[in-house]
């Protein structure tokens, strides 16, 4: 880029096509929530068949399409506006150059060459005559003339001294003006060469398809946009270093509007695991996340079936040399346990995608992913609410118990999907958000035996402990997001069933300026660490605990003599000192039952407690405090 062209050059034009790409995105995002959120739950309400099946899919591809459009148009958004900024910035430097040039009675040329009039003291009775300079942007750096490992420091000692020893005054001044304008030039050139290719990669495929590779594309564009924009994003205030969920959401309410979508596009995975910033824009981070991971996963499984090892080989008898049995080798262990991580990823992935889907059958509202990550912990990360927590007037956060994985988390879902149809049902009038909290290390084996354990790992009280500051921080961002966006607090309950009420115990058990939620319920509790309900932070009269038949009666009493029961002490015994709510369970998995759109009085009950219709829970036994 030459002076020519940057003093034609109009900044505005790329903040105008910022504006015009985010205008697109907004639009293909209202579009995508329309065809998710209401057309694709009415369509599987009233349609069945292959035709619907067909139908549906087709529908899943377009909307797949718009999520592509509205994340690339993200991209672009960042961009164009981390050009402006660069563009606008030398093209101000060129302008403050030029107007001090004239007003010191010079003349720019039209190459950018600076032109001086003559004057100073005479020399062999002649004024000194003017001449013309040609800047380097190397010169007018401010470094200091003294330091040789600055070559910018060097050319402005190089030019004092010539302007200190050349006879007429304009001189040195002139060179200060060209080299100005030759800094704002090279500053305009770098812009140009940095972001011309990669706006140019910022384009897909002429097809009509998103496919897996389109979205691995994503990842390297947001990669490569993020890299050239460091500039930019350097001087904004990036959010706090192991920050709380309270000042996550000052950090994001300090932003301003270009600067909050700069981020949102260019770190999605970051945007979407920061605790207290609006449920909706944690949605949308981790929609994307989703979608790029989904790709992700695909592409690898793709690879590693095309590479799978041999399966076994033959033991032989080391005296006769005679085969004895055959092994699994160590290479194709380590292939099909990668294999199984990658089925549970596309599984966990596939069932959220479908709960999006739903929205709108049976009254479901919209779906909000506020945390995901296939390979989180060990079997996966999924926090996914029913209605916006951050306006509702009622909060449920359900965290499920042994043996749960993303790859099976559509029964969890399920539970808080009918959780917030009968909470919606009780309290007409008011909002509720039900959401489920699947971010720990599950144990994987209940009794001996499964999972290959002898010790089962639901006896071991370390998964709840370490689960319990993130839950703890999950619940802080909730109720932060919460008041930034009512200015007030929502009625929030706490549900654990089976060792998800030992997390709960573990997360609700320690000193806080603050209680963790307002209602507790303990589901098929093994135990929850303290031996009194009174130690769990919150009126003992605001705590619950309900059992069920059949195998929940095992399950109970194994976490009492496994130590889960503090002192042997579990929710459902009089001693702990929870309201016993009644329940008609028949087995530890059934307390979200319903027949016939009817709930089962597990359900109900629950439900009562969440909107805080305390006065109609039918108990089996009062708390005594």
């Amino acid at each position: 880029m030459d002076y020519a062209t940057l003093k034609a050059l109009q900044p505005s034009e790329f903040e105008d096509a910022a504006v015009g790409y985010q205008a697109t995105r907004d639009l293909v995002s209202g579009a995508k929530d329309i065809l998710e959120q209401r057309i694709a739950g009415r369509m599987q309400a009233d349609l069945e068949g292959e035709a619907a099946s067909a139908a549906l899919e087709q529908l899943r591809e377009l909307w797949q399409n718009f999520h592509y459009v509205q994340v690339e148009c993200g991209l672009l958004t960042t961009a164009l506006t981390a050009l402006f900024a660069e563009m606008q910035a030398a093209k101000k430097k060129l302008e403050a150059a030029v107007e001090d040039a004239r007003a010191d009675k010079m003349t720019v040329n039209a190459d950018g060459s600076v032109s001086y009039p003559a004057g100073g003291e005479k020399v062999d009775g002649k004024v000194p005559e003017g001449g013309k300079v040609t800047g380097s942007a190397g010169g007018d750096r401010g470094g200091s003339p003294l330091d040789p490992a600055d070559p910018s420091s060097l050319a402005d000692a190089l030019d004092r001294q010539a302007a200190a020893q050349h006879p007429n005054p304009y001189f040195g001044r002139a060179v200060e003006y060209a080299n100005r304008i030759a800094e704002a030039v090279e500053e305009a050139t770098e812009a140009d060469e940095l972001w011309a290719p990669k706006l140019r990669q910022l384009k897909a495929d002429d097809d009509l398809t998103v496919s897996a590779k389109d979205w691995i594309d994503v990842q390297k564009d947001t990669t490569g946009v993020r890299t050239a924009a460091k500039s930019y994003l350097d001087d904004i205030k990036p959010p706090p270093k192991h920050g709380d969920p309270i000042t996550n959401a000052a950090w994001w309410r300090g932003l301003s509007p270009e600067e909050q979508d700069a981020y949102l596009s260019l770190h999605p995975a970051s945007v979407g695991d920061l605790d207290g910033l609006p449920a909706e824009v944690r949605d949308e981070a981790n929609r994307t996340v989703l979608a790029e991971s989904r790709a992700r996963v695909t592409e690898e499984r793709t690879q590693l079936l095309a590479h799978e090892p041999t399966k076994s080989k033959v033991l032989y008898d080391p005296e006769t040399g005679s085969p004895v049995g055959k092994v699994d080798t160590v290479e194709w262990t380590q292939w099909n346990d990668r294999k199984k991580r990658l089925d549970n990823a596309i599984s966990g992935i596939d069932i959220i995608q479908r709960r999006f889907e739903q929205t709108g059958t049976d009254g479901l509202p919209k779906a909000y992913l506020l945390g995901f990550d296939p390979f989180a912990n060990k079997d996966g990360r999924v926090i996914i609410a029913n209605g916006n927590p951050d306006t509702a007037d009622h909060t449920a956060v359900f965290v499920p118990g042994t043996k749960t994985v993303l790859g099976n988390i559509d029964d969890e879902i399920d539970k808080s999907d009918r959780l917030w149809r009968q909470s919606n049902k009780l309290a007409p009038g008011e909002s509720t958000s039900t959401i489920t909290w699947f971010d720990y290390d599950a144990p994987r084996s209940a009794k001996p035996g499964e999972a290959g354990d002898i010790d089962p790992e639901a006896r071991d009280d370390s998964y709840a402990r370490k689960a319990a500051p993130t839950l703890r921080h999950f619940m802080d961002g909730t109720e932060a997001a919460h008041r930034s966006a009512t200015g007030d607090t929502s009625h929030t309950t706490l549900i654990g069933h089976s060792y998800g009420s030992t997390v709960i115990g573990d997360t609700t058990k320690y000193p806080s300026d603050y209680r963790v939620a307002d209602d507790i319920i303990a589901v098929g509790s093994p135990g929850m660490q303290v031996d009194r309900a009174a130690d769990l932070g919150l009126n003992p009269k605001h705590v619950w605990a309900m059992a069920g038949g059949g195998d929940d009666k095992w399950v109970r009493e194994g976490g009492r003599l496994g130590g889960l029961g503090d002192n042997g002490v579990i929710p459902t015994d009089e001693a702990f000192g929870a309201n016993l709510m009644e329940s008609d369970s028949p087995s530890h998995g059934g307390f979200w039952a319903e027949e016939n759109n009817r709930p089962s009085v597990s359900l109900e009950n629950q439900a009562k407690v969440i909107v805080g219709r305390y006065d109609d829970v039918k108990l089996h036994r009062e708390a005594h405090w």
